[in-house]
């Protein structure tokens, strides 16, 4: 099992900050994402920074047992 955190836009859309997921066939970031693009509509997903266990990741890094997944999205500022 995994933890999944989502962060501002994100988590607005969902109405959620967090899931606890299985990692049935999902070993990449980039499968989480498309699994959870397939149970929500989230454009922002795809743009998202991925972070596991805290440290920044690209969309090929595994993921494993245990960890923590978290999506960040872009944000803008003046």
């Amino acid at each position: 099992m995994i933890k999944v955190l989502f962060f501002a836009g994100i988590r607005e859309a969902l109405g959620i900050d967090q899931l606890e997921l299985e990692l049935e066939g999902i070993q990449t970031v980039r499968q989480l994402k498309e699994q959870i693009l397939k149970e929500h509509q989230l454009p922002t997903l795809k743009q998202s920074m991925t972070a596991i266990n805290e440290s920044f990741v690209t969309d090929q890094e595994e993921i494993k047992e245990g960890d923590t997944v978290a999506f960040i999205p872009p944000v803008s500022g003046g």
